[in-house]
């Protein structure tokens, strides 16, 4: 029976440190997508 190896969503490599997601949680989006759009409204209503 073959292995079934899925690819990591985000691996970052840098010298010595090595750092994989295997999944990167919904509430994360969630949260960065909010962050990011009140940062946009703020930034476009100050113009």
């Amino acid at each position: 029976m073959p292995s079934t190896s899925t690819r990591p969503a985000f691996e970052l490599r840098i010298g010595e440190v090595h750092l994989t997601v295997q999944r990167i949680p919904g509430w994360l989006v969630t949260a960065l997508a909010t962050a990011v759009g009140s940062a946009l409204a703020a930034w476009f209503t100050s113009l």
